[in-house]
């Protein structure tokens, strides 16, 4: 089985019910894990929403459950060449959305995301590889 790593959006869709079935079977079919940023972005929005303890309660539950993919200093490179290759390209991309994608190179694993605009620039010049 294949290990895929799940951006936020497809994350949130997902824990919802409301993943597209093709997205949702790719989910389900593999093994997967979330980067760092990931369980952040989710508990800030989980926050921003003022979810209630019960809410709050599950989210923690599923974050325990699955594999993180965690920053340390391979990963803290490659956030800075990439980002710095963003740069100079004039393509500055979302801080998370960087750290995702230098968790998935260094990692050599794919991202299923469905904002594929948002990580097209380190796809085609980092060699990120996206799903969907």
């Amino acid at each position: 089985m294949t290990r895929i790593v799940l951006d936020t959006d497809v994350v949130s869709l997902y824990r919802r019910g409301r993943l597209s079935v093709a997205y949702a079977r790719l989910v389900t079919t593999s093994r997967h894990c979330i980067a760092f940023a990931t369980a952040g972005e989710l508990w800030k929005g989980a926050l921003d929403e003022r979810w209630d303890g019960a809410r709050r309660g599950a989210l923690d539950l599923w974050l325990a459950k699955e594999m993180m993919l965690p920053t340390d200093l391979h990963v803290a490179k490659v956030w800075g060449t990439i980002t710095t290759g963003a740069q100079r390209r004039g393509r500055t991309r979302p801080l998370n959305d960087s750290w995702i994608a230098a968790c998935c190179i260094q990692s050599g694993l794919p991202l299923l995301t469905l904002n594929r605009r948002d990580f097209a620039d380190f796809a085609e010049h980092d060699g990120l590889v996206l799903l969907g």
